[in-house]
Order: C-alpha cells, then structure tokens, then sequence
C-alpha cells in the first residue's frame, strides 16, 4: 500500500493543470513545466484536486506511483513558490563572484573554476561567501547545487571547503588526538 500514491494533490489558486494525451502541463505564476506519464498509472483532474492510481498491481507499479505522486507535487510547489537552496562557502581567499550567466569560485585553486548557470535557474550572490540557487525546477535546483558543491567539499579537519547552508559537517581532531 502506498500513502504516497494515494495522497490528494490540491492545486494552488493561480495554477493550471492539463493532462494532454500521455504529457501533464502545470502552468503558474512563476512559469510552465510538464511530465511525461507512464501508461501503468492513470492522473485523474477534478476541480482542485489531482487523484493517481494504478491500473494494476504489480511491484513497479506500485513504485510508480508514489514516485509520480511526489513529482506531480513538486511541479505543483515550482510553479507557485519556486524552490531555492543556499550554498556557502568556508575558507581564507575562498570567494563566490556571479558574472552574467557564470558563476566563478574560488576555492583555493590556482585557478578560479567558473561554471555556467543554467537557463532556467538563477543564483543571487548574498554575499562574497553565501550564494542562492533558485528556480522552478526541484531537480535542476538541486543538481547545480551539487555542481556547485562538488568544486571542493568540505573537509573534515578544518570544515574548510563549500557546504549546504545549514548542513553540518562532523570534525576531526587530527594527529594530536593519538597522545
């Protein structure tokens, strides 16, 4: 049994949901993003509300449906609200400079990496240290993110490197921890 799959979406006011043949359209304030259904799990619109359920009940199936569920909800938040994550970097010289649609790091290399923001996300430079990723897109949002973190993680001994705003990054004493 899925809890998942059988939860109610409630569409937001402002929001329009159309299902054309096997391809959902989610238009709100923010922009328009669309998904592709698989032929095992039926979407069925009412006035406000949005319904999944399986054709049958098989074990794929069954995953597929409180995995469509949840992206349907996802496409239902990034066009009301959008989705945002904030990324912070930690360490002496180390510094976040957006250019345009570039993004240039310096994370203690000898050269800066610059990396290219994608066209449907922006990212707003708080400060030198703290950038914001935002766009509609959960998935985008979060994968660029990564992007972003992958130039240097942080590392355990010092904590330098960049981080999730608000994660928290276990530490290590270090060699004098032995004696």
């Amino acid at each position: 049994m899925s809890r998942i799959g059988n939860r109610i979406l409630t569409i937001p006011e402002n929001v329009t949901v159309e299902l054309n043949d096997r391809t959902l359209t989610v238009k709100g304030p923010k922009g328009t993003l669309s998904l592709d259904m698989p032929t095992d799990v039926i979407v069925e619109i009412d006035d406000k509300n949005i319904t999944v359920k399986r054709t049958n009940e098989e074990k794929s199936t069954k995953a597929l449906h409180g995995t469509l569920n949840s992206h349907i909800q996802n496409l239902l938040i990034g066009v009301s609200e959008g989705y945002q994550k904030g990324l912070e970097i930690i360490g002496v010289g180390y510094r976040f400079n957006v250019q345009g649609q570039n993004l240039v790091i310096n994370a203690g290399y000898s050269n800066p990496k610059t990396l290219e923001i994608p066209s449907n996300l922006t990212v707003e430079a708080i400060s030198t240290t703290e950038i914001v990723v935002k766009g509609i897109d959960k998935q985008a949002v979060g994968e660029f993110a990564a992007v972003i973190r992958k130039v240097r993680k942080p590392e355990p001994y010092k904590g330098k490197g960049i981080r999730y705003k608000g994660e928290h990054v276990r530490r290590k004493e270090g060699k004098k921890a032995t004696k």
